[in-house]
């Protein structure tokens, strides 16, 4: 691949190179307190956008120039119909974004842009994304997309459970590259032991897996296990494994380099969003054949443009603002 480091293993970025993604799971509205630094408890005007991990990663690789098309169910009302609508203005194709006709309802998130003791409220009960079906899986084209992109979220409940599963194995039977973001939301959860198992066994069958080092704590059993986890991950196998550490900035694990990077220094008005703008911003640097450490810079450069915006999903950088941003920036060691 062109811009491929030495000794970069290209065989998980085939897929990629399409610069076609599916997104799997979580779409919905999140509404932010105007004007920013509002309270939640305060406020009396809210700003509506579209929101869940999902949609800001679709919403943020569209804005960097990628196609991607959005695989959930969202719920037939007027929530799931902004949803949609959203989307689209996005650019977000949503031919596989399914109408959930039973009682289930979107995900409803109010976040505060704010850095001091800042509060986000989700509503998750029964969920419309939860009810994605194997079904549902089935009807995509796999051998159109170059890569499925999905989060822990997905994997927290059934029937979703099982076909995030089905579609792991449909895209790898594809040849599309798969990428997990580890996202842990205790939650979505049953309990910790659950998500352990569950969201590890989803990492063993995916090409690329993303997590901060609390996450990958939860896959390896312990948190003092999260590092060594990450390591064996790609041990023996065609793999890459991301271990970001907040403001230490993140360690990329390959299988013939492994590389610690910087975070980009910015004046955040909110914490909510990163962990969804790097790995927009990583994906798409794959996708336009960047070096994996690029890859990596261009994830962080989008978590800290996207900290000090208002909103997630409207946040998201272009790739014109990316590069721009990038040029006269160093990172921190």
């Amino acid at each position: 691949m062109p811009g491929c480091p030495p000794g970069m293993m290209a065989e998980p970025m085939v897929g990629i190179a399409k610069n076609r993604f599916c997104v799997l799971g979580r779409a919905g509205m999140d509404l932010y307190p105007d004007p920013p630094g509002t309270r939640i408890e305060d406020a009396t005007s809210f700003v509506a956008a579209l929101g869940g991990s999902s949609g800001n990663i679709a919403a943020g690789l569209a804005r960097m120039g990628c196609e991607v098309s959005l695989l959930t169910r969202v719920s037939d009302d007027a929530v799931g119909r902004y949803t949609i609508a959203e989307c689209n203005r996005y650019g977000i194709e949503t031919g596989y974004v399914v109408l959930e006709r039973s009682e289930a309802r979107n995900t409803l998130a109010l976040s505060e842009t704010r850095t001091e003791d800042t509060q986000t409220v989700i509503y998750r009960n029964n969920a419309a994304d939860f009810a994605l079906t194997e079904t549902d899986v089935a009807a995509v084209d796999w051998s159109s997309f170059g890569a499925l992109v999905f989060t822990g979220t997905s994997l927290a409940m059934a029937p979703s459970r099982d076909a995030t599963l089905a579609a792991i194995h449909a895209a790898k039977a594809a040849g599309v590259t798969v990428l997990f973001d580890v996202d842990y939301r205790a939650y979505s959860w049953a309990s910790l032991d659950e998500a352990s198992q569950i969201c590890s066994k989803a990492a063993k069958l995916c090409d690329i897996v993303i997590g901060n080092d609390d996450e990958f704590g939860v896959l390896a059993g312990g948190y003092d296990k999260g590092r060594a986890y990450a390591d064996a991950l790609v041990d023996g196998r065609n793999a890459i494994a991301v271990y970001k550490m907040g403001a230490e900035g993140s360690v990329t694990i390959a299988p013939d380099e492994s590389f610690q990077t910087g975070i980009f220094p910015v004046e955040a008005i909110k914490p909510t969003g990163a962990g969804d703008a790097f790995m927009a911003g990583f994906c798409s640097g794959l996708a336009l054949h960047f070096g994996l450490r690029d890859c990596v810079l261009r994830g962080s450069a989008a978590a800290a443009i996207v900290v000090s915006r208002v909103g997630c999903a409207p946040a998201m950088p272009t790739q014109t603002e990316l590069t721009d941003f990038i040029a006269p920036e160093t990172t921190t060691s």
